[in-house]
């Protein structure tokens, strides 16, 4: 809808604002520019009136506008041309690129995975390890319970060899003295034998008297004999079976020692073999580190590569966006409006 009143000086500045533009200033681009508002008749007077002011620039700009639009349109050409290069070459480096991103990533990956199969397959080991270690550290406690058993067993064993060493000594003792009796008795009955023999001629007599008494006597000391010779063998057996029950204990007492010392050795292999044990836990433990590390290190990789790709990406977006802009601004300039 046309309004009343319109001044050549909102013309003007609407045609100012359209040449600023880059935009032929016509009469239907001016009347937009004023908001759709004011006469055709009047906007073409004033803008002829402008134009004359101008001193005829606009004629001397129609004078060469086709060869300026030649020379534009081939410069777009070559433009759109050159841009058409570049990008097909940045799609091309960037086609290569993320093929190579891709392979890089599929080897991560796989590496990734075989790590993670040895670390799966360092901790299984480590648990059974462990297991392992507890196990023998369990077999171990018992064998230590075992040798200080057998060790109280031995030495019960020894305090029972020497109450049996005392006994047999003091056997030995009673057999000495018994001995020692025999023998005095003997002694005595020599001499006393002598003494008679010499006394014999002279006491013939008083022998005929006491031959009943000394035989009484005889058979009294043949009786004490008898007895002596029964204590003495008792004694002797007594002593044999002594001796034996002690070669029987140190018999033990060798089974024994032999078998304390197997233990003490099975004991040696068992702290050797659990020393190797924690050796290979301790190696365990710094593969498992190593391990982690290179994992980490890995995706410190993967991230400086997907870093990597994704800069490559918004490269190309942004080249992508530039040459949509330049398409935006050869389609959108109206080069013909622009020259006239």
């Amino acid at each position: 809808m046309a309004r009343t009143g319109l001044y050549k000086s909102e013309v003007k500045k609407a045609r100012e604002s359209l040449l600023a533009q880059s935009k032929y200033p016509s009469v239907d681009a001016v009347r937009v520019e004023l908001g759709n508002t004011g006469s055709k008749t009047t906007i073409h007077k004033y803008l002829k009136e402008l134009e004359e002011e101008d001193g005829g620039a606009t004629r001397h700009k129609v004078d060469i506008s086709e060869a300026l639009q030649n020379l534009i349109s081939r410069l777009s050409s070559q433009l759109q041309d050159e841009a058409n290069v570049q990008v097909n070459e940045i799609r091309a480096e960037s086609t290569v690129k993320d093929q190579q991103h891709a392979e890089q990533l599929l080897a991560l990956h796989t590496e990734i995975e075989a790590l993670g199969n040895r670390v799966r397959l360092s901790e299984s080991t480590l648990l059974q390890e462990k297991s392992s270690h507890h196990e023998t550290h369990i077999a171990l406690q018992k064998e230590t319970i075992a040798r200080h058993t057998l060790t109280q067993q031995v030495a019960d064993l020894n305090d029972r060899l020497a109450e049996n060493e005392a006994h047999r000594q003091s056997l030995e003792e009673k057999h000495q003295h018994a001995r020692d009796a025999l023998e005095h008795y003997r002694q005595s009955v020599k001499e006393q034998r002598e003494q008679d023999q010499r006394r014999h001629e002279l006491q013939i007599q008083q022998l005929q008297a006491e031959l009943s008494q000394v035989q009484q006597t005889v058979i009294i000391k043949q009786d004490e004999s008898t007895k002596l010779n029964q204590e003495s063998t008792r004694l002797a057996a007594d002593l044999s079976h002594a001796q034996r029950g002690l070669s029987d204990e140190l018999h033990k007492n060798q089974r024994l020692a032999q078998q304390l010392q197997a233990n003490e050795q099975h004991s040696k292999v068992l702290e050797v073999q659990l020393v190797d044990r924690e050796i290979m836990i301790a190696n365990q433990n710094d593969q498992l580190v190593e391990a982690t590390n290179q994992m980490e290190s890995f995706s410190a990789k993967v991230h400086g590569l997907q870093l990597e790709l994704a800069t490559a990406n918004a490269k190309l977006e942004a080249q992508d966006s530039i040459l949509g802009e330049l398409r935006d601004f050869m389609s959108k300039t109206n080069f013909k409006a622009l020259v006239e």
